[in-house]
């Protein structure tokens, strides 16, 4: 994992955010933090009054991305403080919206993985998950990590991996796990929400994916662990909870964790009630 690309908008969800990514420089060996921020002005703002009956000038808006680019070079500066020595933190305005944007300095510089407060960047303050983060896991083509607003960072010791042992072969990016973990020691549990009690029940087909998975993950040492609970997303978080985790993984299933949680009921638990950040692999 070389490079982070870390969208900023300015407020305190982005600013958490981009501290994640700072501390996190400490546990892995990445080289490269992106600062990105999105301006996109539409071209009738430019040649249309607004309600006060204002126009942009030209003048107005290379004010305006002059201040966005001291602004994000000086929570450059606070950063450079935090990030593991030698790492590189560069920053970038780009007038676009912010989907398009995300997805261009991806491609553009290679990054390995976006992190994303959940709330903030343009998309209100309020409650729930916001559209923003929506849009960009559907549309990165890298992983991204979710920051509930009020996670402050801390070490990554214990990291949970929600699998539903369907296809594992098809459904778990093993080559991916295996950039974004590399050689970090940390606890990995493999949990399953398991309402049927299938586990119990030694259901063959269930067996033999847990088999093929434990020969997937073997390098990890993880440990497995079934729940019995009527709802995946509250006995999953319930479960990060009670185990004081780091971090949740969802891996891309059909039946996905991402395809849960674009519920609104859902979202929101996941924005305001996830104890962790949840990292959204591809």
């Amino acid at each position: 994992m070389k490079t982070y690309l870390v969208p900023v908008d300015f407020s305190e969800a982005a600013f958490n955010a981009a501290d994640f990514a700072a501390r996190l420089s400490n546990q892995t060996n990445v080289e490269r933090i992106i600062l990105l921020n999105a301006y996109y002005i539409s071209p009738y703002e430019e040649l249309l009054p607004n309600a006060d009956m204002m126009m942009l000038r030209e003048q107005e808006i290379l004010e305006s991305l002059d201040e966005r680019h001291a602004n994000l070079n000086k929570l450059k500066h606070k950063l450079e403080k935090l990030v593991r020595a030698g790492v590189q933190i560069d920053v970038w305005v780009n007038r676009s919206h912010l989907i398009r944007a995300v997805v261009d300095r991806v491609e553009a510089t290679d990054a390995d993985l976006v992190i994303i407060g959940s709330v903030g960047n343009s998309s209100g303050e309020g409650e729930g998950l916001g559209s923003h983060v929506i849009g960009i896991s559907k549309a990165s083509p890298v992983p991204v990590v979710v920051i509930p607003p009020a996670f402050k960072y801390r070490t990554i010791e214990r990291a949970i991996i929600a699998c539903d042992f369907k296809k594992v072969k098809e459904n778990v990016p093993v080559e991916v796990l295996h950039k974004l973990l590399g050689k970090q020691h940390f606890d990995l549990l493999v949990v399953n929400i398991d309402a049927e009690n299938k586990h119990v029940e030694e259901d063959p087909e269930q067996l033999a994916e847990e088999t093929a998975l434990k020969s997937m993950l073997k390098v990890y040492k993880p440990t497995y662990h079934f729940v019995n609970s009527p709802d995946v997303i509250s006995g999953l978080l319930n479960f990060a909870d009670e185990q004081n985790a780091e971090m949740v993984i969802a891996l891309p299933h059909r039946y996905s964790f991402f395809r849960s949680i674009i519920h609104s009921s859902i979202s929101q638990q996941l924005a305001s009630s996830s104890p962790v950040p949840v990292l959204l692999l591809k």
